[in-house]
């Protein structure tokens, strides 16, 4: 409740890092909180990384495993002011918040109905909760207390790390991996109670740049050729009825304009390019050059580049290599009383990028759910889970060791 009160929003039109200074507002506080529990090593770098170790208490040789969430909320959605409101013992119907007339309306929030008698979190109707992934941070500062306090659990070093501009796609961007000296994450950014994801979308960026020929309208009579115009034809010959994220779902990738800008002689286009597989990324972005191509063939006279940016890649190729971190996270959900549920992630997380770092970082639940909006919510009840999670994943590891 303290930490979604405090506006971490992240900027993805920002070319600093963090990408906004008042993320680091939440890692002082973390910080003082880390080292209020007796961790004497916990500090935010001058990237706004937060760092910290729960020192292990046992004598057998342990991975150094580490539990990440990151403290920027999404620039969809105001994280501005946010009230925060408990409502208790949930009693399965529609939640009517009191600002802009915002009801979290249940036949449309399915696995909300499914949190009958539950203690849920939302915020007042007029911003996002920002429980992603506040309710990661949370999560991963109680079970850190909770191990600190209960010393006869055995666990080998566990490292913390917070992260800024997750959100971005920038969370891991300046991140000592030195300095983290884990050999094996998790992060805490996942949806419903036992979910457990291993697999995420490899991801490229695409931009389009045009250059049209500018002249004064009252004298352009076959001579303006509108940069404008010919980047609106592109994103109007994308497919309708594929290929975009309103028409797939599952293991269906997609081509996604999200951003477009220009006056009459310079336009861009921004895109997305995302896939399980990550070969069909040179697909997608050989299928945006072709249409390319057709409408520049309507337009001898502007010119047009495309160019094609990695993001991430599916981590799965990595913790495919490392079977033991997700199996050792199913038994720590099992221990925590609930079923694993093995999930896809249409996105990426941090531990997307981790992966490829060398850090094998599946992601585990945290109970937030409808993301990146004013109907976002989490069930306490989830949380403790996940905190019970945590703890029992630092047993496993210990234990099988």
């Amino acid at each position: 409740m303290r930490y979604v009160q405090i506006d971490t929003q992240s900027d993805p039109l920002s070319k600093s890092f963090p990408s906004t200074e008042k993320q680091k507002d939440l890692g002082k506080l973390l910080v003082e909180e880390l080292q209020a529990m007796g961790i004497k090593d916990a500090v935010m770098d001058e990237h706004g990384y937060v760092f910290a170790t729960i020192p292990g208490n046992t004598d057998k040789p342990v991975p150094v495993i580490c539990f990440c969430s990151h403290m920027d909320t999404s620039s969809d959605c105001s994280g501005k002011d946010v009230k925060p409101i408990i409502h208790e013992q949930y009693d399965g119907g529609d939640i009517a918040l009191p600002e802009e007339g915002t009801v979290i309306r249940a036949a449309e929030h399915p696995y909300l109905q499914s949190k009958k008698g539950d203690d849920i979190i939302t915020a007042s109707g007029s911003t996002l909760l920002g429980a992603d992934d506040k309710a990661g941070v949370a999560e991963i500062m109680d079970a850190a207390h909770f191990l600190l306090t209960h010393p006869e659990i055995k666990h080998g070093d566990i490292r913390i790390l917070f992260t800024p501009d997750e959100e971005v796609g920038r969370g891991v961007e300046k991140l000592d991996m030195k300095r983290l000296g884990a050999q094996f994450g998790y992060t805490m950014d996942g949806g419903e109670r036992g979910s457990l994801e291993e697999e995420s979308f490899s991801a490229d960026a695409a931009k389009i740049v045009i250059q049209g020929v500018s002249v004064h309208p009252g004298t352009a009579k076959d001579k303006l050729v509108s940069a404008i115009k010919i980047a609106s034809e592109i994103v109007d010959a994308l497919p309708k009825d594929g290929l975009s994220p309103e028409t797939t779902e599952d293991r269906q990738g997609f081509i996604h304009p999200v951003r477009m800008q220009g006056i009459v002689e310079h336009a861009e286009i921004d895109f997305i390019l995302r896939d399980f597989i990550t070969a069909k990324l040179d697909d997608h972005a050989a299928f945006l050059q072709n249409i390319m191509n057709m409408v520049m063939a309507r337009h001898p006279r502007a010119t047009a580049t495309l160019t094609i940016t990695q993001q991430y890649r599916n981590m799965k190729e990595v913790l495919d290599l490392h079977p033991q971190v997700t199996a050792n996270a199913e038994e720590a959900i099992r221990r925590a009383g609930v079923e694993p549920l093995r999930l896809i992630i249409r996105g990426g997380t941090d531990g997307s990028r981790l992966s490829f770092m060398g850090l094998p970082c599946p992601n585990i639940f945290t109970g937030e759910m409808a993301l990146h909006s004013k109907y976002e919510y989490v069930s306490i009840q989830d949380m403790y889970k996940a905190v019970q999670t945590i703890v029992y994943l630092a047993q496993v590891w210990e234990e099988r060791s």
